[in-house]
């Protein structure tokens, strides 16, 4: 499929700028605002919160833990402080509910440098990307905790480029910038969504947590779809769409649950029609039978009568 060029012409003509855009805005306000929290230290004097994303402590009270770091700490048998399990069963938590990938989408550093990436690719035309296995993600997480286990260390966090750029955005660390800098690279010439849809361990973590997470994008209005192919061109997960989208006369129920979802929201920006909407797990029952494929009842054909 040859992604559009400008996927969001239509949308913005129907609904105008913000209703095209209202889940871009949101996600970089809340990826700033996650950035500012840290940044409050360093600049001001005021330390709302202390650490980086993979650890840290907010207001001197609030322990948070990536769940990830943790489970590679139990793998280098180093059996974490009771804060580290309180702070990771809080981020555990609070994605079990928002999405699993929604860390993707809403708090990474490097979403913004996928998604420049993605807009770069479709304006010049880039069709060509490499075929990456979608199970090869789930690899990396195993050979992350192998690592860990042969080390004694949090391996990942040795080269991790989201918690290097973090560290370039907060400390001024500009070297941790250069993991950053190749995964753009990698998107824009190699591999469409390469890296976060492709290789990264730390969303294919979460994206296990997404399979049951509770808050969800849904296909309500999948009888409006025109087929336009927007949310397919704009989608860093485009996988995910079908069953939800499609899946009605197959008896499939509206709801992306796909762990692989970021809850980005750009298929609801990007669709004209309004086919797409923020929903929940819980609401994701099949359709009638009226819309479902009934086989033909049988037609008894009665053999042909001889001649006397």
């Amino acid at each position: 499929m040859t992604a559009k060029a400008r996927p969001y012409v239509e949308a913005r003509k129907e609904k105008g700028l913000w209703a095209s855009s209202q889940f871009l805005l949101l996600r970089r306000t809340s990826q700033l605002f996650f950035l500012a929290l840290f940044l409050s230290g360093p600049l001001f004097g005021i330390w709302i919160a202390k650490g980086t994303l993979a650890s840290s402590m907010t207001l001197g009270v609030l322990p948070l833990t990536d769940p990830f770091i943790l489970l590679q700490s139990l793998a280098a048998r180093h059996w974490p402080e009771a804060l580290s399990v309180l702070g990771a069963a809080i981020v555990l938590g609070g994605y079990l509910l928002l999405g699993g990938r929604s860390y993707c989408a809403w708090v990474c550093p490097v979403n913004p440098v996928a998604d420049l990436a993605a807009w770069l690719r479709r304006r010049l035309g880039i069709t060509y990307t490499a075929k990456i296995r979608p199970e090869l993600r789930l690899y990396f997480v195993g050979a992350v905790l192998v690592a860990s286990a042969l080390s004694g260390s949090i391996a990942w966090e040795l080269i991790n480029p989201v918690t290097a750029l973090h560290r370039a955005l907060v400390f001024g660390l500009w070297f941790g910038a250069g993991g950053a800098a190749a995964i753009f690279v990698f998107d824009l010439f190699v591999a469409r969504h390469g890296w976060c849809g492709h290789l990264c361990p730390v969303g294919a973590f979460y994206g296990q947590i997404g399979k049951v997470a509770l808050l969800r994008v849904a296909a309500g209005n999948r009888t409006a779809c025109n087929d336009c192919m927007d949310c397919f061109a704009v989608c860093p997960e485009p996988h995910v769409i079908s069953p939800a989208l499609k899946g009605e006369r197959l008896g499939l129920g509206p709801v992306i649950t796909s762990g692989d979802c970021t809850l980005c929201g750009a298929c609801i920006d990007v669709c004209s029609k309004r086919v797409f909407n923020l929903g929940l797990r819980a609401r994701n029952g099949a359709p009638s039978t009226d819309s479902a494929i009934v086989p033909a009842s049988a037609v008894r054909v009665a053999p042909p009568r001889r001649s006397p």
